[in-house]
């Protein structure tokens, strides 16, 4: 098979274009409505998540149960923290060495008979996709679980252009149905309660009578998708990961739809982004055991499949052609950035959501768009622009969990300050809004104080007769142009003397 193939140019710009809503109507594959991109309404969204009492009971279960399954199944190693360095070893040495193992990667992969095609832009990976469905008339695809279409909006771009789209994944089908974004990377329906499903099925045709049974409306699900595979001329998936030593691309899933997608038709297209490759099959291997322990607590996934080109001579299923799509969509700026290219170890495991105190009381709809929880604070602002996405990597306590568990070794905490400071001093790659005028002087008279003694002395024995005018009891709950700050906190009035005073007082100091 010919190779049609291009590099990458010139890193794509931040900002990703609004995708266009499709018509909606009809069968379900036409269903999908744009997933707009909502990060601006973190704050709204964030406060009717909190009165959602289906959602808390759920995110209260998840916090106590799928923590301890997770820490459960790390121990399965004889040394869990020795394994998390490794993996963020591989992880440092994929990034530091991304250029090289790409050429490696496209080169082995094209040799095994795949083609691969690179993609700048969303606009690009889209178009490329419905020029290949053109040419093989294609009228309607299936889709395996897969984040990176979704951050892309291919789903709209095939709508758009007359071609059913049929998510595959139980959780994105019924996502897709009720026309919702992914509550969690791992469950996108996981918050969506079963008499909810079954009313949705059943004003869908895929069930006869409402039911309440797991096991009937999994089959039933199961019964429309496989009418789809039968027929199957595309299948479109996601990578996990990209092995440069052999060419071959890795699914790791546990219903067996990616595989399906991607043995039944006769064109595949698999998606993956820049960052998704790993130098040797070795290092894949180890990154597998902790993806899917992280993950969903399993040792391996009930379904992992590694695909090194099409279907050979003498082999009864697989693709008859198979193509790759590499993605950039903005990420080599990221890359060309030292301070931001550690964004770029994400594996998608999930786990950092486990473990973060927002994620778990909000859940994954207040952050607006594909990616959620501390990966989405991550990744959301390099992709959207600081400006779209401050309410994101502002929602953080700082407390370090999910950066204590990142199988990729981010430090999401380092990288959220780092977010906020470009913010404030209004970077301009990043799209920095910088801060109004009197929070400016406010900061900087701030600075001022805390560099001398003295200064914050005289600072405190002036502003506390100001302050204390809003004392309700020993209690601020409210002050002139601070009622944001104020809406969710309040302080302690301030005290007749200083803590430096009182010390002299007592001859302690």
């Amino acid at each position: 098979m010919s190779s049609e193939h291009r590099r990458l140019p010139q890193p794509s710009p931040f900002r990703q274009e609004s995708y266009s809503p499709g018509e909606l109507s009809g069968e379900c594959g036409k269903e999908w409505q744009s997933m707009k991109i909502n990060t601006n309404e973190f704050v709204e969204v964030a406060q009717r998540e909190l009165t959602n009492k289906r959602t808390r009971t759920l995110l209260d279960m998840i916090s106590s149960v799928v923590d301890n399954l997770r820490d459960s199944a790390m121990s399965s190693f004889p040394d869990p923290s020795a394994a998390l360095e490794y993996g963020r070893a591989i992880r440092a040495e994929s990034l530091a060495r991304l250029p090289e193992l790409l050429d490696q990667f496209e080169k082995n992969a094209v040799a095994h008979g795949a083609s691969v095609f690179w993609a700048r832009t969303a606009d690009e990976a889209n178009q490329f996709v419905l020029d290949l469905a053109r040419k093989r008339n294609i009228k309607y695809v299936t889709k395996g679980k897969s984040m990176v279409t979704e951050e892309i909006g291919l789903n709209d771009a095939l709508a758009a252009d007359g071609i059913d789209v049929f998510e595959a994944d139980l959780g994105e089908f019924i996502a897709q149905l009720l026309k919702r974004p992914p509550f969690h990377i791992v469950g996108p329906a996981i918050n969506v309660p079963v008499d909810e499903i079954s009313a949705l099925f059943l004003k869908k045709g895929l069930i006869e009578r409402a039911t309440q049974d797991p096991v009937e409306l999994g089959a039933a699900a199961r019964r429309y998708l496989r009418q789809k595979f039968q027929h199957l001329e595309m299948g479109i998936t996601g990578v996990n990961m990209a092995v440069a030593e052999t060419g071959a691309i890795i699914n790791v899933e546990n219903e067996g739809n990616i595989r399906f997608s991607k043995s039944s038709p006769k064109t595949q297209v698999s998606f993956m982004t820049i960052e998704k490759v790993v130098p040797t099959m070795r290092d894949a291997m180890h990154l597998l055991r902790l993806l899917c322990r992280n993950c969903t607590a399993q040792k391996i996934s009930a379904y992992v499949s590694m695909d090194s080109g099409p279907k050979k001579p003498g082999e009864i299923d697989g693709p008859e052609e198979l193509f790759i799509v590499i993605l950039d969509n903005g990420r080599s700026a990221i890359y060309a950035n030292e301070n931001l290219r550690e964004a770029l170890r994400c594996i998608r495991c999930g786990a950092c959501m486990y473990g973060c105190p927002i994620y778990m009381k909000i859940g994954g709809y207040p952050y607006g768009w594909a990616y959620s929880g501390p990966m989405g604070q991550v990744v959301n602002p390099l992709l959207l622009g600081l400006d779209r996405t401050q309410h994101l990597y502002r929602a953080c306590t700082l407390c370090g969990k999910c950066k204590s568990i990142c199988p990729g070794g981010i430090d999401h905490p380092k990288l959220f300050l780092l977010y906020r400071s470009m913010d404030v001093e209004g970077d301009v790659q990043l799209k920095g809004q910088s801060r109004p005028w009197l929070e400016q002087k406010a900061m900087n008279i701030l600075s001022c104080g805390a560099r001398r003694a003295w200064h914050w002395n005289a600072g405190v024995k002036g502003a506390r007769p100001v302050v204390n005018l809003h004392a309700r009891g020993n209690v601020i709950s409210q002050m002139p142009l601070l009622g944001g700050w104020f809406r969710c906190r309040d302080l302690p009035a301030v005290g007749r003397k200083t803590f430096r005073e009182r010390m002299k007082e007592t001859g302690q100091y």
